[in-house]
């Protein structure tokens, strides 16, 4: 496929949104139970805005894929068949409960807590309508397997926790360590599953063939010519025309940047919980690394009609 980048920027920046919702929301609960002591009020408003600064960077860069941004609220209609159409309602909802649950911490609210637990079950109800977006294409055998979902939670809760603990460690506070800790896991376990979808992509064999494609049953079928001499709509939106070679760049520099370089920044500011600038190094590469990893998500599933447009001339 030909990923758009506004996709691929939406994707990665609403996931760790998500993360860090997450991550807030367990230092909340934990505190509320007793298990940790009270943390500095900052970290939560702080967490928050950060949130739902990058939740909006995400729901706008997503206009840009659109033709006619002005209909976008037509996405909505379709909610009973659409994964896209659940996804666009549950993000705004999703928004709009992290303010509140902001607001209502901020002011010693009762509602917060009950404001938080929804916002727990809207931030997965996102997760689910995001990663079915693609897991319901079963034509697209790379996207159509569990791990996609997995995927997209394990790099969000990583990349949030990174955030989570940054902020920790800005505000000097006990937690920090901790956060620290779970986003070396969560980092970890992302590479584990991302290599698992690596090695599970690489030993897929196409349903389809030249055969099937036009109906004929001929043993021996090269294609020689497309039918045209120019590209097409199916030739740029279905195909994202690099190389193998170039593939294969992507791939090492996002394994590199997601998770390697990250993990080795977080054990230095794991010896060090004051390491603010180290944790905010290590949030920038591991950003940087999800761009690269998302699209590389994106251009491998291989759409079934690239066999049939597989020759220009």
């Amino acid at each position: 496929m030909n990923p758009a980048y506004s996709v691929v920027f939406f994707t990665v920046c609403c996931g760790l949104a998500q993360g860090l919702f997450l991550a807030i929301f367990a230092v909340d609960m934990l505190t509320r139970l007793s298990f940790i002591e009270m943390q500095s009020p900052q970290f939560f408003v702080w967490g928050h805005s950060i949130t739902l600064i990058f939740l909006a960077v995400g729901l706008l860069s997503s206009f840009l894929h659109l033709g006619h941004p002005e209909r976008a609220w037509r996405a909505v209609m379709m909610w009973k068949t659409s994964w896209l159409s659940r996804e666009v309602i549950v993000l705004p909802l999703f928004m709009l409960i992290v303010f509140a649950y902001g607001c209502s911490y901020w002011l010693g609210s009762t509602l917060s807590l009950w404001l938080g637990v929804l916002g727990l079950f809207l931030c997965l109800a996102l997760f689910v309508c995001t990663a079915m977006i693609y897991m319901c294409l079963k034509f697209l055998q790379e996207w159509a397997t569990t791990l996609t979902l997995i995927n997209f939670v394990v790099l969000g809760c990583a990349s949030g926790l990174g955030w989570a603990a940054t902020l920790a460690t800005a505000e000097d506070l006990t937690i920090a360590t901790p956060l620290i800790l779970w986003a070396m896991i969560c980092t970890v376990l992302g590479l584990l599953v991302r290599v698992i979808m690596l090695l599970r992509n690489a030993q897929l064999k196409p349903r389809s063939s030249l055969q099937t494609a036009i109906g004929i049953k001929h043993p021996h079928i090269v294609q020689k010519a497309q039918g045209f001499m120019g590209g097409s709509f199916n030739t740029r939106e279905f195909f994202h025309g690099r190389s193998l070679q170039t593939l294969l760049r992507i791939k090492w520099f996002f394994l590199l940047l997601t998770f390697i370089l990250p993990v080795m920044f977080m054990v230095i500011a794991f010896c060090n919980s004051h390491a603010t600038v180290t944790m905010l190094l290590a949030c920038a590469l591991q950003f940087i690394g999800l761009i690269a990893e998302r699209w590389y998500f994106f251009a491998q599933a291989n759409h079934p009609q690239n066999l049939y447009y597989s020759s220009i001339s």
